[in-house]
C-alpha cells in the first residue's frame, strides 16, 4: 500500500498544497541534440479539462497545453513547437503516420501501447482519495477510522476494486452516478467517498460542495489499478525525443517551473 505517489517527497508549496516530484532531484539526464527536428508538434484533445480544452476564447488551455509550451522552452525549441488538438481516437494514427511527434493527453502506459510508443518517465500520477464530511476529515484523520463504516464508490471502477482490495474492513456502497454519490455523502447517508482525487479535489471546492467535506487521509496509489501515471508518447523512431523530454521535465521541476505549473491548474492539489 502507497501513501504517496512519486518516489521521492512532495515539496510543499507556500499555499499549504504539495507538490509532487517524480524526479530524482540528483540526476542528471543528458539532453541529446534535436536541433534536427523541423518541427515538434505535440496532439491532445479538447475534452480533458483541467489537461486540455477550449476556453471561453475557443483557444487551447490546459496544464498539457502549458506543460508542452514550458518542455519546448526548456529545450529551446519554442519557435518549432507546435500544439494541435484532435479527437481522442485520431491521435495513435497521427503519431504512426509522421502527422504528430508526440501525444500529451493522458494515454496510459500499459504493456499494449508500450509496444506501440515510446513513453517518458511519468510526470503526473492521478491518486484516489478519500473525502468526507469536514468533523471527521482531515489530514489527522486516518482510514482506519473507516473500518465498518459505509463509503460510497462509482460501481465497476478501478477505484471500487482498489477501496475492495486495500481496505477489506471498510463497507463499499456502489453508485451508478458520481453526483447522487456525493449528494449522498453531503446528506450524512454514508461516511465517506473513494474515488479519483482529481474529481474530488475540485468537487470540494466547487459551490456543489456547500464546504461540507475534505480529504481524509491519503493519497493511494496503485499501478495495479491505477496506471503508471501519465506520460507522453512519442513514436518508438524518435525515441531520442522521449530522452529530450524527459531531459525538460527534469530541469522543470528542479527549477520550480513544474510546480508553478501544478499550482495553477490544481490550486486545490490532488495530494
Amino acid at each position: 500500500m502507497v501513501a504517496f505517489l512519486a518516489s521521492f517527497a512532495p515539496v510543499s508549496a507556500d499555499e499549504g498544497v504539495f507538490v509532487p516530484n517524480y524526479m530524482d532531484p540528483r540526476e542528471r539526464i543528458a539532453a541529446p541534440d534535436i536541433q534536427m527536428l523541423p518541427r515538434i508538434r505535440f496532439i491532445t484533445t479538447v475534452d480533458f479539462p483541467p489537461f486540455s480544452f477550449l476556453d471561453q476564447t475557443s483557444r487551447l488551455a490546459g496544464f498539457h497545453v502549458d506543460l508542452a509550451r514550458a518542455i519546448c522552452s526548456e529545450l529551446e525549441v519554442l519557435a518549432r513547437c507546435q500544439i494541435q488538438a484532435l479527437p481522442w481516437t485520431e491521435l495513435p494514427g497521427a503519431l504512426k503516420t509522421g502527422q504528430a511527434e508526440a501525444i500529451i493527453s493522458g494515454m496510459a502506459m500499459t504493456p499494449e501501447s508500450a509496444e506501440e510508443f515510446r513513453f517518458t518517465r511519468a510526470y503526473l500520477t492521478l491518486p484516489a482519495r478519500f473525502a468526507a464530511r469536514k468533523e471527521d476529515a482531515g489530514t489527522e484523520a486516518s482510514a482506519q477510522t473507516l473500518a465498518q463504516k459505509r463509503v460510497g464508490v462509482i460501481d465497476g471502477t478501478a477505484h471500487e476494486a482498489m477501496l475492495r482490495d486495500w481496505f477489506p474492513d471498510i463497507k463499499p456502497v456502489t453508485f451508478s452516478s458520481h453526483e447522487w454519490m456525493l449528494d449522498a455523502l453531503k446528506a450524512g447517508k454514508i461516511d465517506a467517498v473513494f474515488g479519483d482525487g482529481l474529481q474530488l479535489s475540485f468537487w470540494l471546492a466547487s459551490q456543489s460542495a456547500e464546504a461540507c467535506c475534505g480529504f481524509l487521509d491519503g493519497p493511494y496509489v496503485s499501478r495495479t489499478h491505477l496506471g503508471e501515471g501519465l506520460a507522453i508518447a512519442v513514436s518508438p523512431r524518435n525515441a531520442r525525443l522521449a530522452v529530450a523530454f524527459d531531459h525538460a521535465l527534469a530541469a522543470l521541476n528542479r527549477n520550480g517551473r513544474f510546480a508553478e505549473l501544478y499550482l495553477r491548474w490544481f490550486p486545490n492539489g490532488l495530494y
